[in-house]
């Protein structure tokens, strides 16, 4: 997605602050304290990092992969499928995209609360139960008698899907080296992006030579086999100290995060990147369907090829950032997605397809980069970081994404375009003023 999901423990060359809440109280961005870091050249290394070229950076960048592959895939397979759900259950464009919305909204606020139930259980137990319950409700989902019972698996599926993006990254930044976390984040990203562009094609392909349901069922059975080699390929945690404090330093782990100079900015933005991406291509379907164009489904799904831009503009964007640094690329990349969306607004087709490409590759580069500052400027609980900017995310896929479809009833594409397009420039406004915002030290700047 987000997805994914989605979100950014932080990582560094030399050492990572413990990620439980408990080390809200002990660690110090200035002078940390903890145990875990060595104070004497004799001491124990306190963090043994997953270094780039390992076997063991290999198999949990795979793993991470079909994660994101995974998340994506079931969590969007509905969208191509929204004209479908129109004509049989007799709903309007925004009521068919509740069926995305519910999902995204639900999996917004189960993934702060999961988030903190993986600092007490583990990173990784969690995330495969995730997975295997997910892809268990969309193959359910294909057996669903009625609209209100397809939004009710629907919903289940967003709270099973709560424990997958943010604990992800903040496994990535707990067992990661921290010059490679760029590279690893835009993989998982990457996954996710591939997930996207999957589900959309094989949805649209299965629906409009069989039916709703068999796409539905087919993404199900492959969503267990990616949950299945996720279990397999990804290594246990080695960085990870259990939670002891429980729910009672929630509030002043809050507190911390919020405080921040900049986190709360790269929340918002993440609000604004994840509404107007799910936006555009929950509503272009029904553009192009429709006269002067006429596509069919399983053409019209072919735009989720799209996806493979995104799949290299993240990981692109995590290697620019790593050499240039993300305060001067975001908002470039902002610029890119914001002008695709301008560009749909001509009755050409190629026009429209360029402006898909773009938006598409601005909006994959520009959550690599957020999603990676995040990393390095949280810190601990650094997996309750993640939740908030994947809280965000998900919910402006939610809230944006259903907002879209009233505007469609408005003014049609134009009424879109233009909601669409004042969130951006507000994105972009934010984007530009991180690019003042100081850095916490040596690993954000990094």
């Amino acid at each position: 997605m987000s997805d994914s999901s989605l979100a950014y423990a932080s990582a560094a060359t030399s050492a990572l602050s413990v990620s439980s809440v408990s080390s809200v109280i002990t660690v110090s961005p200035v002078a940390p304290a903890s145990p875990t870091y060595p104070v004497a050249p004799s001491a124990p290394a306190a963090r043994s990092a997953i270094a780039k070229g390992t076997l063991e950076f290999k198999r949990s960048n795979r793993a991470l992969f079909f994660g994101g592959f995974a998340t994506f895939s079931l969590l969007y397979c509905i969208q191509p499928l929204f004209p479908l759900l129109s004509q049989q259950f007799h709903l309007t464009p925004a009521q068919s995209s509740w069926s995305l919305s519910v999902s995204s909204g639900l999996l917004a606020i189960s993934l702060v609360l999961l988030s903190a139930v993986s600092d007490r259980i583990g990173r990784k137990p969690l995330m495969v139960a995730s997975l295997f319950a997910a892809a268990v409700l969309t193959i359910l989902s294909a057996f669903a008698r009625d609209y209100a019972q397809l939004l009710m698996i629907r919903a289940a599926l967003g709270v099973a899907l709560g424990g997958m993006p943010a604990v992800a990254m903040a496994y990535l930044g707990e067992e990661i080296e921290g010059p490679s976390l760029g590279l690893s984040m835009g993989l998982y990203i990457a996954g996710s992006a591939f997930g996207g562009m999957s589900g959309r094609l094989v949805a649209s392909m299965l629906s409009d030579f069989l039916s709703w349901r068999w796409a539905l069922g087919v993404l199900g059975v492959a969503g267990l086999l990616a949950a299945a080699e996720f279990w397999r390929s990804l290594p246990a945690s080695k960085n990870f100290v259990p939670s002891t404090r429980g729910w009672n330093a929630l509030p002043h782990a809050i507190k911390q995060h919020f405080s921040d100079q900049g986190l709360p900015w790269l929340f918002c933005l993440a609000f604004v990147l994840m509404g107007c991406f799910v936006s555009l291509y929950n509503y272009i379907g029904y553009r192009l369907l429709a006269a002067p164009f006429g596509l069919r489904h399983s053409t019209l799904g072919l735009l989720a090829l799209l996806y493979l831009i995104g799949i290299f503009s993240s990981v692109w964007a995590g290697r620019l950032v790593d050499r240039l640094g993300r305060r001067g690329v975001l908002w470039i990349m902002l610029s890119v997605m914001l002008s695709g969306i301008l560009l749909t607004l001509f009755d050409s087709l190629p026009l429209i397809v360029i402006g898909m490409a773009l938006a598409t590759f601005g909006f994959f580069a520009s959550h690599s980069i957020a999603s990676s500052w995040v990393s390095r400027r949280a810190r601990a609980p650094q997996a309750l970081a993640s939740a908030f900017y994947l809280l965000f995310y998900y919910l402006g896929s939610s809230l944006i994404g259903s907002a879209s479809g009233m505007m469609w009833g408005y003014d049609g594409w134009t009424g879109i375009v233009t909601m669409l397009g004042l969130c951006l420039a507000g994105g972009l406004l934010v984007a530009l003023r991180l690019r003042h915002l100081q850095p916490l030290g040596a690993r954000e700047a990094a």
